[in-house]
């Protein structure tokens, strides 16, 4: 599948690594792209610098709802779907047992887990029901999903335990989610993602991501979001690429905190 002249769904996509993947997709030729955030002022924000082929719709992706009403609004303004690129996800730090020995938050850990992972998971699935109707191209192939984890899934820190469960249940399901769509003709990766500076940081003291830039291995230093729009950008083109996960992290791997 060629990223020009596709219709790209990207959740996430006002900011940070969805952002990146809107841009990329706009200046590979896409046919149309469409912003699927709960950041409505920003994501028009960048609506209105891409122009008329990109589509705001403003989505929990949490809600099953409101993403069938994503997926059914990019149909109707695309004709299509398909590629979907899933940014959108939260992250609560939280240690299991607080320094007076009380228990983390379940709510908290649910709500973690029903962003990043549930509703990743739907958006899989309403995607990959729009996808199946497509007309295959000469592999077969009618769509591309990629979903986005962290490094967190393999080298959780302190305080990430419903963050890493959340990205872990990704990485764990790239395989089956690929087996269960090969027959409608839909690929599935995932991308796990490094240290890449995104406006997670924004705030962040400058001494805090200095010394973050000195933690991968080579080169020594944030990776960018571009970084991560240009690998998306690769697994839409190259059909091979298939239930496999590919960590973006320049050989980092975390310590415990």
């Amino acid at each position: 599948m060629q990223l020009q002249d596709s219709v790209v769904f990207v959740t996430g996509g006002a900011s940070g690594l969805g952002e990146a993947v809107v841009r990329h997709a706009i200046v590979g030729g896409a046919k149309g792209v469409t912003i699927v955030d709960l950041s409505e002022d920003k994501a028009n924000a960048l609506a209105a610098e891409l122009g008329d082929r990109v589509l705001v719709v403003k989505t929990d992706i949490s809600n099953e709802g409101e993403v069938a009403a994503a997926v059914a609004a990019t149909v109707a303004k695309f004709g299509r779907l398909d590629v979907t690129v899933s940014c959108a996800g939260i992250a609560i730090a939280e240690r299991t047992l607080d320094r007076e020995g009380q228990p983390a938050s379940l709510p908290n850990y649910a709500k973690v887990i029903g962003v990043n992972l549930i509703g990743t998971f739907d958006v899989v699935r309403q995607s990959a029901a729009a996808m199946s109707k497509n007309e295959p191209n000469d592999e077969g192939e009618r769509g591309v999903v990629i979903m986005t984890a962290s490094v967190a899934a393999f080298d959780g820190q302190v305080g990430q335990a419903a963050y890493s469960a959340s990205k872990g249940g990704l990485v764990g399901m790239t395989l089956p989610l690929s087996r269960d769509l090969a027959p409608a003709g839909i690929r599935v990766m995932t991308i796990a993602p490094g240290l890449l500076d995104t406006p997670i940081y924004e705030f962040a003291p400058p001494e805090m991501k200095e010394q973050l830039s000195k933690t991968p291995v080579f080169p020594k230093r944030l990776g960018r979001p571009d970084e991560f729009a240009k690998l998306v950008a690769a697994i839409i083109d190259n059909a091979y690429l298939n239930g496999e996960v590919i960590r973006l992290d320049a050989a980092v791997r975390l310590p415990p905190k």
